[in-house]
C-alpha cells in the first residue's frame, strides 16, 4: 500500500514499538554522526564554509530566474536540450516521449531523490519499460517495493539478514547475509542492465550556471555508468540545484560528503556538460536536462519558507534528529523524511495532507545546528505549525487543550488553583508519587511524577530559613 503523510501518527505508533527497527536506526545514525565529526575536524574553516554556502544559496534563490536562464543557454550552447516541467507529470511525460522516440526497452537510473519525488520509476514501469535502480540502496528498496527511508541511505532501515532474504526471494539466489557476497551479486546483475540499456536517467547534485555543467557525486560508479553507456542521458533536477559559478563548487564539495557520509570526498564526482563529441570514446549521443518545478515556485514566493530551497540533500539533519531516530523514515509517508522532510513535504503536498509532520519535532534545534548550508529548520517547523493551527488542520481537542494551557500559564490565579487541583486529584487516587499517565503520550515518553513540593513552596521555605538564620 502506498504510504501517505496523512497517516504519520499511525506509522510512528507502529514503528516506535519495533525495538529492532529503533536499534537499526540508532546504530546507523550514530555511526554517521561519528564519521561526520571526524571528517570536519580536518577542516578548521568549517563554519566559514557553512556561511559561504548559505550566502551562495541565498544569492541563487534571490535571482533564481536569472541563473536558471543562464544555465539553459549554456546547456543548449554545449549541445544539450532543456525541458521545463511544471510538475511531475510533465517531467515524466517528457521522459516517456524520449524513451518512445529512441524505442527504449531498458532504462537504468542512478540515485535521485527528485525522480523519487515524482514517482518516475513507477511511471516508466506502468508504460511497459524496464526501469532499473542501479544504486545498491535504491535497488534494494525497488525489489522490496518500498520508498526510501533516508535521503542518502535509502535502505538504512534494513538489516543484512533482511536483505539476504529479499535477494533470495526476489532474485532466486542462495541465502547469504555476507555484505561482500550480496554486493558482488548485485554488481554482476546490474552490469548486464548497463550493457542493455538504451536510456540512462540521473539526478543532479549541482548545476553550474556559468558553464552549463551538471555535477553528480556518488560512491558506487553506477551514476557514471548510467550517464555514459546508454545512447541517451536525461538528468532531472529541481530548480533549486543550480549554483552560480564553477568557482563556487569546491565549497559544496567539501560540505556535502562530510555532512552526508563522513567522507572527505566521494569516490566519484562526474562533470557532464554535453553529449558525446566527435572523437570521444564514451558518453551519450543525446543529453537532456529536465528542470522540475513541482511546487518550488510557490515555496520561492514565501519569504519565510524559501530558505528550505537551500537544501543540498545531505541527510545530516535526519541523523541528528531524535524523532527520526525513533520512528524511522517510513513513518513520514514521503520520500523526504526527517526534519527537512517535515518542512518540504507539507510545502510540496499541502498542509491538508501533511499537517502532522511539522509537529514531529522536539524543536531542539540540532537540525539547524548541523545543516551545512545553515537552514533555520526548526523555526520553519514553527511557522508551519502556526499555519496548521490557523488553517484548522489540527484536531479540535488539541486546539482546546492548548487554549486552556495558555490561559493557565498567563493567569497566576488559574495556574495556582489548577496546580492544587491536579495535586489533589493525584493524592486522592494514590498516584502523587508516580509518573503521570496521559493516553497517547506517555506510552512512548517519560512524564515524571510531580515534585513533592512546588517551586513556590520551596521559595517560601527558603525565605523563612533565611529570616530565622538572621
Amino acid at each position: 500500500m502506498k504510504r501517505t503523510p496523512r497517516l504519520f501518527k499511525t506509522y510512528a505508533s507502529e514503528n516506535i514499538k519495533d525495538s529492532r527497527l529503533r536499534q537499526t536506526y540508532r546504530m546507523a545514525t550514530s555511526n554517521a554522526l561519528e564519521h561526520r565529526l571526524e571528517a570536519i575536524q580536518d577542516v578548521p574553516e568549517w563554519e566559514d564554509l557553512r556561511e559561504r554556502a548559505h550566502r551562495i544559496k541565498e544569492e541563487v534563490i534571490n535571482r533564481l530566474d536569472y541563473y536558471l536562464e543562464q544555465l539553459e543557454r549554456k546547456v543548449i550552447a554545449n549541445g544539450g536540450k532543456v525541458f521545463w516541467a511544471r510538475d511531475g507529470k510533465e517531467a515524466s511525460d517528457y521522459v516517456l516521449q524520449v524513451a518512445h522516440r529512441i524505442r527504449a526497452k531498458t532504462v537504468v537510473k542512478s540515485k535521485s531523490m527528485t525522480t523519487e519525488e515524482i514517482g518516475l520509476s513507477q511511471t516508466l514501469e506502468e508504460d511497459g519499460l524496464e526501469a532499473v535502480e542501479t544504486d545498491l540502496g535504491e535497488y534494494i528498496i525497488q525489489l522490496a517495493k518500498e520508498m526510501p527511508s533516508h535521503i542518502t541511505a535509502p535502505a538504512l532501515h534494513m538489516t543484512r539478514q533482511q536483505i539476504g532474504e529479499l535477494f533470495q526471494k526476489k532474485l532466486g539466489i542462495g541465502y547469504t547475509e555476507v555484505p561482500e557476497e550480496l554486493c558482488a551479486f548485485a554488481r554482476k546483475r546490474l552490469r548486464q542492465k548497463f550493457m542493455a540499456a538504451e536510456l540512462g536517467i540521473s539526478g543532479v547534485n549541482f548545476a553550474l550556471a556559468d558553464t552549463g555543467t551538471v555535477v553528480i557525486v556518488e560512491n558506487e560508479g553506477n551514476a557514471r555508468l548510467s550517464t555514459t553507456m546508454p545512447r541517451v542521458h536525461i538528468a532531472v533536477m529541481g530548480l533549486e540545484k543550480v549554483i552560480p559559478r564553477f568557482a563556487d563548487l569546491p565549497v559544496f564539495l567539501k560540505l556535502l560528503p562530510r555532512s552526508s557520509t563522513g567522507q572527505k570526498q566521494t569516490s566519484y564526482v562526474s562533470f557532464i556538460s554535453s553529449p558525446r563529441k566527435p572523437g570521444e570514446l564514451d558518453g551519450p549521443e543525446e543529453f537532456h536536462l529536465v528542470l522540475l518545478d513541482n511546487g518550488r515556485s510557490e515555496i520561492l514566493a514565501d519569504p519565510k519558507m524559501r530558505e528550505s530551497l537551500f537544501c543540498i540533500r545531505c541527510g545530516a539533519c535526519l541523523n541528528t534528529c531524535p524523532i527520526y531516530q525513533r520512528v524511522g523514515g517510513h513513518s513520514y509517508g514521503s520520500v523526504y523524511s526527517g526534519p527537512i522532510g517535515a518542512v518540504i513535504t507539507p510545502l510540496f503536498q499541502g498542509l491538508n495532507v501533511a499537517h502532522d509532520l511539522p509537529f514531529a519535532s522536539s524543536l531542539c534545534g540540532s537540525c539547524s545546528n548541523i545543516c551545512p548550508v545553515k537552514i533555520d529548520i526548526h523555526h520553519q517547523l514553527l511557522w508551519l505549525r502556526q499555519n496548521a493551527v490557523q488553517s484548522g488542520e489540527t484536531p479540535w481537542q488539541e486546539r482546546l487543550s492548548m487554549k486552556l494551557y495558555l490561559l493557565g500559564m498567563k493567569d497566576d490565579t488559574l495556574y495556582r488553583y489548577g496546580s492544587r487541583l491536579l495535586r489533589g486529584v493525584l493524592m486522592l487516587s494514590g498516584r502523587l508519587d508516580q509518573p503521570l499517565k496521559i493516553g497517547g503520550w506517555s506510552e512512548t515518553r517519560d512524564l515524571p511524577a510531580l515534585a513533592p513540593k512546588t517551586f513556590k513552596q520551596l521559595w517560601r521555605e527558603m525565605e523563612r530559613d533565611e529570616r530565622l538564620s538572621n
